[in-house]
């Protein structure tokens, strides 16, 4: 199986750190014996790692790796979190790269991974927009079997922290998942209190739709956008069942 452009050809940021390393590990098991392994090229890792700017492929192993690092804290890789995963990467990468990303996401399941390491690198290449669909991501992966596992959740909230997302914005994008649990999910999604007068919704809602319009992470990748729409229309279910509670 050749390796896809989005790994060999479109990264940047990933190539150094503790991500290179643990594709490494990957890519050298996948090329037949030649200098172009991430661990015995290191003018190619010194150049890719000093491009400051994300791109896709970039983005598209930030997610293969972070998802890798959350379905295994529970102890157990679950078939609904598999089955989840797997139309997200058919859509993402394309059938044969599909293939690819499964494979990585297979190795990586079997590697320890340093959340605080991974994400602190993130946060220093990617934009903050991607990276709160990024942990959104994870919590719609973790709650796809109908809730999500305190060791989940623990390693998720270690993520956003180390990708400096500030907590009201976590908070936020958890209370879509805490609808069950949770009478004021739809105040904490837009980051107001339940005391908040009827001007100051209507001023929270407005504000949380322009932080999360999906054009915000349109360098992202396609998919990930459709993703961020997902956020959007939380946002909006949010808001109008506040108006229905509240007869605006």
């Amino acid at each position: 199986m050749s390796l896809g452009k989005w790994i060999l050809g479109g990264l940047g940021f990933v190539v150094g750190g503790p991500i290179g390393a643990l594709i490494g590990v990957f890519i050298a098991s996948m090329l037949d014996e030649s200098k172009n392994t991430l661990n015995d090229n290191e003018s190619t890792r010194t150049t890719n790692y000093g491009r400051r700017r994300a791109t896709q492929g970039d983005i598209s192993v930030s997610i293969i790796v972070l998802l890798a690092c959350v379905i295994k804290a529970d102890g157990r890789v679950l078939k609904a979190e598999i089955n989840y995963i797997k139309p997200f990467l058919l859509r993402t990468f394309g059938e044969e790269q599909a293939k690819q990303a499964l494979a990585l996401l297979k190795q990586l399941l079997n590697e320890h991974i340093d959340p605080v390491a991974v994400s602190r690198q993130m946060a220093q290449y990617i934009n903050y927009s991607t990276r709160l669909e990024l942990v959104r991501l994870l919590l719609e992966v973790s709650n796809s079997d109908g809730d999500i596992a305190p060791q989940e959740l623990n390693v998720i909230e270690i993520i956003a922290t180390n990708m400096a997302v500030q907590q009201a914005d976590y908070h936020s994008l958890l209370a879509l998942y805490q609808r069950h649990k949770d009478v004021n999910w739809a105040y904490t999604a837009l980051e107001i209190s339940p005391s908040a007068t009827n001007d100051e919704v209507k001023k929270a809602y407005r504000r949380m739709a322009m932080k999360y319009h999906p054009d915000k992470v349109a360098n992202a990748g396609e998919e990930l956008r459709k993703q961020a729409t997902d956020k959007f229309r939380g946002i909006n279910e949010a808001y109008e069942h506040i108006k229905k509670q509240r007869g605006m």
